[in-house]
């Protein structure tokens, strides 16, 4: 790979190439990118969502749009860096093709902005629920009527894949979605690959899935248009990582790692005493102990060694992928930048004990077993009010449902593949409330 096609400013649609130095840098494209995202509803809907405690009411607890935004402010000082040293390393993308270091920052800052945007209401029990429906649940009944990869979207339903479709997904007066930059989409797409064949090596890229059937063309565009380097064969598809992919994924792990650990000392599910033990571990080489001793409450003292970890890990994940660059641009680097990092350890320390403490609290499950009973009933009364519309059978309560799909949704999908994912892709882009009062409504009638 290189980086000139890997910092592509072209747009779905485009009929002409887009040059960096002939850009506006006032408004780049990249920046253009983040605005489009932040402006979206998909993205309002995150101020709604579960990030680690669902339904939380609190104040300080983090919701998918806060820790999207501070995810994004992270990826945008770990991109800059980098891109300083690449810039550097390669001195014609500055000097021929007028890329600056900033451009890394504003692509990452986009792409991390967007790394959720695709997640359903109740965090990844959402992701769970929504396959459950079609493994286990009323949905198996489909399976013989769709391709295996569209089973395999169906029953492992995938956030990031979802959130690819969000992003691209035309509609009628919409074509190409927000059109973001091709670079933009690169550094978002952590998973390159289809939903089969299912983890087929231990390499990170291979983890997950990152489109769905659906999107199966324009995603091979995007990938072709960056250069991306084909690792499938026969009629499977998937690629190496855009190298940008890493540093959204660095940004995510150093957030949730550290955030997610400071919310669950705000709720007093992690002690003080416990907390600082593990913190101090990760800032021990850049605390300063005076001022620190001088901060008189706990907020303060969690917030200051969360600001130096947080650096701490920046600093070390820039240090791992220019390290590693070559092999990245090779495709042979099969590792997330934090597996690389010397503060391993450190976070899985501190990961294993936010599993016990916070994603396991009585707290967290009961609301997640609230989150399975609502999309398991929303699933099922719309897909079949929606295939029953299709068919012609659809009852007086299967119109009156259709009735509260948003306008957008109201689209003729005339292969089965497409009804499921699309009723799907609805409830997935439900806040945690909408979806809770979508499922009183429903239940309530129907009692």
């Amino acid at each position: 790979m290189n980086w000139e096609q890997l910092l592509s400013l072209k747009r779905q649609g485009d009929t002409s190439k887009r040059l960096r130095k002939e850009q506006d840098d006032t408004r780049l494209g990249f920046e253009v990118d983040y605005d489009r995202i932040i402006f979206s509803s998909a993205f309002r809907s995150l101020q709604d969502k579960t990030q680690v405690i669902p339904l939380s009411k609190t104040d300080f607890v983090h919701t998918r749009l806060t820790h999207s935004l501070e995810v994004s402010v992270v990826g945008r000082s770990i991109g800059r860096l980098v891109g300083k040293k690449i810039i550097e390393k390669y001195p014609h993308l500055q000097e021929i093709h007028g890329f600056h270091m900033n451009d890394f920052g504003a692509i990452v800052a986009a792409a991390c902005l967007a790394h959720d945007i695709g997640n359903p209401p109740f965090g990844h029990s959402g992701e769970k629920a929504i396959g459950e429906y079609f493994s286990i649940g009323n949905g198996q009944k489909y399976k013989d009527q769709v391709t295996e990869k569209e089973w395999q979207d169906l029953i492992d339903f995938e956030g990031n894949a979802n959130g690819f479709s969000v992003l691209t997904s035309s509609r009628p007066g919409n074509e190409g979605g927000l059109r973001i930059s091709y670079a933009t989409l690169g550094a978002f797409m952590k998973y390159p690959k289809e939903s089969l064949p299912k983890k087929p090596t231990s390499a990170i890229a291979d983890k997950k899935y990152g489109f769905f059937q659906s999107d199966k063309a324009f995603f091979e565009d995007v990938a072709q248009e960056l250069g991306m380097i084909s690792n499938k064969s026969g009629n499977d598809i998937g690629f190496e990582r855009h190298p940008l992919a890493y540093l959204v994924e660095a940004a995510d792990d150093i957030c949730y790692t550290i955030i997610d650990f400071e919310d669950g000392m705000n709720l007093g599910l992690v002690s003080e005493d416990f907390a600082l033990e593990y913190l101090i571990k990760l800032v021990k080489d850049s605390i300063d102990t005076k001022k620190y001793h001088a901060l008189t409450t706990k907020e303060d003292r969690i917030s200051y060694l969360r600001a130096l970890a947080i650096g701490s890990l920046i600093n070390d994940a820039v240090r791992v992928f220019m390290e590693n660059e070559t092999d990245i641009l090779e495709g042979r680097f099969p590792h997330a930048l934090t597996d690389k990092s010397k503060y391993k350890a450190q976070m899985d320390d501190i990961i294993k004990l936010s599993v016990k403490k916070i994603y396991q609290s009585r707290e967290v499950i009961e609301k997640e077993l609230t989150g399975y009973q609502i999309i398991n009933t929303l699933l099922d009364k719309f897909i079949t009010a929606f295939n029953n519309d299709f068919d012609g059978k659809a009852t007086n309560f299967d119109k009156l449902l259709l009735k509260l799909l948003p306008e957008k949704f109201h689209v003729e999908k005339n292969n089965l593949y497409d009804r499921l994912l699309h009723i799907c892709h609805f409830i997935s882009l439900l806040t945690d409330g909408n979806a809770f009062i979508f499922y009183n409504t429903i239940t309530a009638a129907k009692s």
